[in-house]
């Protein structure tokens, strides 16, 4: 059974489980054949609609691989076609936003990790007329924005478990690596460990440079015989802070944020201590399946209050139970 920490707001949703814009577009899947009703084909019969899902995410990043795939699941259901761009840079990330805008998209699910700079484009789309969900990022700057809904886990909350966990696990210094500077939701992380364990230092790396944040890892470890735990704040990064634990000849474990196949492999033979599960693949779902629940029938999800998609603790005690999903790429 798969530990929560927060009670997460259900989600009123019928799930049936079943890319720049223009540039790096996909389609929600070919449309089936189908009577008026949609019965059987698993298609919704409603009219065609185009939503853009806009992100944050770096190149390499595979975390957003699993939150695409479940909005394309969602949008393939509600006969959408996906639209999806990313991009790290905040003013870029909002640029992006405007040219869903120009485009007349039917909806917008988006992350808010560099709000400042997005938000002023997501009440341009508001003020449109375009529902906007927002996801992964941007728990405490998302309400008055006009947006219908937000789909993620609270980071600070999630930062504090963790802290909890750590102490539990016996651990005396964490090094908190953020990978992505300025993005508030790594940073709210870090703060939570630090809330309830005490003894962490940030190292900021880059992480779409993985040589150069094993390097850094490894000099910092090999200077700090204190640090006993390293904590990731995605799985990349984890596994690399494996590869420089090893390189520095420090015994310093790794715990993680997030999961993939990967790190699903590295949890079960104890190379990663834990991850913290936050669901991505749920995110992309419900922020695009809300998007046309509201379109075509004036519903919202969360009653006005986030939609939280975790954390939840995978160690060895529960990984094969999420193994398998792991494995096809949705968890």
């Amino acid at each position: 059974m798969v530990r929560w920490h927060r009670k997460a707001v259900a989600a009123s949703a019928a799930v049936v489980l079943v890319t720049a814009l223009a540039a790096c577009s996909s389609s929600g899947g070919k449309q089936e054949e189908q009577g008026s009703s949609g019965s059987g084909s698993g298609v919704a019969d409603t009219p065609r609609m185009k939503v853009a899902l806009i992100t944050h995410s770096g190149p390499g990043d595979t975390f957003w691989d699993i939150v695409r795939r479940g909005a394309e699941a969602a949008a393939k259901k509600d006969n959408i076609e996906l639209q999806y761009s990313s991009d790290p840079d905040g003013a870029a990330q909002a640029n992006l936003v405007q040219t869903a805008i120009d485009a007349k998209v039917d909806g917008i699910a988006l992350t808010l990790n560099k709000p400042d700079a997005v938000i002023p484009n997501l009440k341009k789309a508001v003020a449109a007329g375009i529902p906007v969900t927002v996801l992964n990022g941007g728990l405490d700057s998302w309400k008055g924005t006009g947006a219908i809904g937000y789909f993620g886990q609270d980071e600070r909350i999630a930062g504090q478990a963790t802290g909890e966990k750590l102490k539990e696990l016996g651990a005396k210094k964490v090094i908190c690596v953020i990978h992505e500077q300025g993005n508030v939701s790594l940073e709210a992380r870090c703060q939570g460990i630090k809330d309830k364990f005490g003894a962490v230092e940030n190292v900021n790396v880059t992480g779409s440079d993985q040589p150069g944040t094993e390097a850094t890892l490894t000099a910092k470890l090999q200077q700090d015989k204190t640090a006993d735990y390293v904590v990731a704040l995605n799985a990349g990064v984890a596994l690399t802070a494996v590869k420089a634990a090893k390189t520095a000849g420090s015994a310093a474990k790794v715990g993680s944020f997030d999961m993939s196949k990967e790190m699903a492999k590295a949890v079960q033979d104890g190379t990663v201590q834990f991850a913290v599960d936050q669901q991505p693949y749920l995110q992309g779902y419900l922020a695009v399946d809300a998007i046309w629940l509201n379109k075509t029938n004036g519903d919202t999800i969360g009653g006005g209050e986030a939609t939280l998609t975790g954390p939840a603790f995978i160690d060895k005690t529960n990984i094969e139970a999420v193994a398998k999903y792991a494995a096809a790429g949705t968890r």
